[in-house]
């Protein structure tokens, strides 16, 4: 059941459900996006989540109770069935199992559910993976909605589009690190994360992003006009890279020359939903068509 909140005095919180699933993901962003096109006087800021989102009002232009009213009706009339997403799907290169990651999960094995096993190993065993090879064959199998952006600037969460009993999870750490690299991918609950910058963390490390969803200066051609290159509604395609070719990109980046492969889509989530294994295979032959 939908819950509607009061954040003090300028924001309204709405739960649309408590667990994730594509489909609440999808209901989020076509909500907020009816919203945003309304451009309702008083509102401020939209901002969607995983299975919520949240809105930001002037109480002085749009009374509380007015706005919940309004977002009820929302909610009432439209339909997912309806909804289409334009994207773009992104091939994201990641160094699985790198040394500047492992020298990082080491670090605080004390912090882990299992010092004896590295994040991959730990997080394969309890999948039901036989290798650290088949979990990582598995997370770049099939493509990632960017659900939502958040916790840091950039920091996109990314849900994998297979059907719920083929969902990759794993807990965060007991307690958290205090250092994660720049570019670290990792997993906590369903979501994989790339973290944008230096910084604490508690998600299950894999290895590293080759080019970064960060850059300050904007001086990569994906960063004009922003700092921060994914958006929501992204799908993004994780694909393991050999150490040289890690490097080869790296030097790319140093140089200003490194562009995301993308490709523009259309999609409803109606293709997701009744077939993501073809969905799925759709997305990779169009991306490296």
């Amino acid at each position: 059941m939908t819950r509607y909140e009061y954040g003090g005095d300028e924001f309204i919180f709405v739960e649309l459900a408590e667990e994730m699933s594509l489909e609440v993901n999808f209901q989020a962003m076509a909500i907020t996006k009816q919203l945003k096109e309304e451009e309702i006087p008083g509102i401020l800021d939209i901002c969607p989540s995983n299975a919520s989102y949240m809105v930001r009002f002037e109480p002085e232009k749009i009374h509380p109770d007015k706005l919940i009213s309004k977002l009820k009706d929302l909610e009432q009339t439209i339909s997912i069935d309806d909804f289409e997403l334009s994207s773009r799907m992104v091939d994201v290169p990641v160094l699985f199992e790198d040394p500047w990651t492992h020298e990082a999960l080491m670090r605080f094995r004390d912090r882990h559910q299992d010092p004896n096993a590295t994040d991959l190993e730990y997080t394969a065993r309890i999948n039901g993976f036989d290798s650290t090879d088949a979990l990582i064959e598995a997370m770049t199998g099939s493509p990632y909605l960017v659900t939502m952006i958040g916790f840091v600037p950039g920091l996109p969460w990314c849900y994998q589009m297979v059907p719920r009993e083929q969902q990759i999870e794993a807990p965060k750490y007991v307690r958290p690190r205090t250092f994660t690299p720049e570019r670290a991918f990792g997993l906590g609950g369903a979501f994989t994360v790339i973290y944008p910058v230096d910084g604490a963390g508690g998600y299950q490390l894999f290895g590293i992003a080759a080019a970064p969803i960060f850059e300050k200066d904007s001086k990569l051609h994906d960063f004009q006009g922003t700092m921060t290159f994914p958006q929501q509604g992204d799908i993004f395609r994780y694909r393991s890279v050999t150490r040289e070719e890690y490097d080869s990109i790296r030097k790319e980046v140093e140089e200003g020359t490194f562009r995301y492969l993308t490709k523009d889509i259309t999609f409803t989530p109606k293709q997701v939903l009744e077939n993501p294994k073809a969905f799925s295979e759709e997305v990779l032959r169009r991306l490296y068509a």
